[in-house]
């Protein structure tokens, strides 16, 4: 559960699932993975996006593996303790993998949530403690319900109450929905979709897909170049050094972290 989480994290099922079979296979628990260096992690993670995700769940494995018994924390509070684990995550893990009743806000929750009690569309924001205050007031008391019950909003927020076609016909809520009751009226406008070709991010990848595929490290010239644009190379080869996805390795060289 906390390796899906992770990975789900701005990441669609379809390219989430073949890397998460791979993962669990190699890596069936935390000493597994902590066992193995985060350059293993980095490139078993491929091209996922954002991999200094990767890089996280190393770090919990690890944790995990010295601190914790191999076995991953049953608590929000312990799950928070772990390094790069966020109040979703923790929540998501504590109530779906150990039926804790705890509110799980996604940004599908929220807007359930915003429209069917709030009355209002909101915008696409990350979720804040005021919507997890909310949400805990609407959970069933018995745990395994109130865990049962955020998933099916979190399916609810996805599949029907969406963001730009909600299928208020289908919806169970519709008769509750204050949002629907007061005309389903469009709040603000939703966020421009980010372009891709030629940005940081774009370059970004390119670095980690040629560090991932050498078997020694690359000369920091040669990743550079993977942008056209000179000063946007040196800039995307230094992130990559400060965020610890990648290291110097003497002579001018760059390797995956060991």
């Amino acid at each position: 559960m906390l390796v899906s989480e992770i990975m789900l994290q701005q990441t669609p099922v379809n390219r989430v699932l073949p890397v998460y079979r791979e993962w669990m296979t190699r890596w069936p628990g935390p000493a597994a993975l902590a066992a193995d260096s985060p350059a293993d992690a980095i490139r078993m993670w491929g091209r996922l996006g954002y991999p200094r995700r990767a890089l996280r769940l190393h770090a919990a494995a690890t944790m995990i593996a010295a601190e914790c018994s191999g076995e991953v924390p049953d608590t929000v509070e312990n799950l928070l303790r772990l390094p790069g684990i966020g109040e979703y995550t923790a929540r998501a893990v504590a109530a779906f993998a150990f039926g804790r009743r705890t509110p799980v806000v996604d940004t599908n929750v929220r807007r359930v949530l915003s429209r069917v009690v709030r009355g209002l569309d909101e915008p696409r924001e990350p979720a804040t403690a005021a919507d997890r205050a909310d949400m805990a007031t609407l959970l069933p008391t018995e745990p395994a319900t109130a865990a049962r019950f955020s998933a099916a909003v979190m399916e609810l927020g996805a599949l029907v109450c969406s963001a730009r076609s909600p299928d208020c016909v289908s919806c169970p809520l519709a008769d509750r929905c204050r949002w629907r009751l007061a005309g389903s009226q469009p709040g603000l406008p939703r966020r421009a979709v980010q372009t891709w070709h030629g940005t940081d991010r774009q370059v970004r990848g390119r670095m980690m897909a040629a560090l991932r595929a050498s078997q020694g490290p690359v000369h920091d010239d040669t990743l550079a170049e993977l942008s056209t644009d000179a000063e946007q190379g040196h800039r995307c080869l230094a992130s990559l050094l400060v965020d610890g996805l990648a290291v110097h390795a003497g002579a001018g060289h760059i390797a995956l972290p060991d």
